[in-house]
């Protein structure tokens, strides 16, 4: 067993790797705001939303919470498409 991090809080162990969790939650939030923004466009009930990404309802509610930033460059593409949109993803 790996014990790197054995002991430390998940804090220590984001500093040590280097990841900027508020920067990821407020990229997460900007994507889930955009996507709920262009189904209130379309006129698209959750439901019908999920239909179009081929997924359930429960994925897309994880979708489309602004906190939970754990989601797939598949999933973005899935929402992108069902919305008639392109993703775009790029580093800085």
């Amino acid at each position: 067993m790996n014990r790197k991090h054995f002991g430390s809080d998940f804090d220590d162990f984001l500093k040590e790797e280097h990841v900027d969790l508020a920067n990821i939650i407020a990229i997460k939030r900007v994507i889930a705001y955009q996507i709920a923004e262009e189904m209130k466009k379309k006129k698209l009930s959750k439901t019908e939303m999920a239909n179009r990404m081929k997924t359930s309802r429960a994925a897309l509610e994880r979708l489309l919470d602004p906190e939970n930033a754990s989601i797939t460059l598949i999933t973005l593409e899935r929402a992108a498409s069902a919305l008639r949109k392109k993703l775009s993803v790029q580093l800085a």
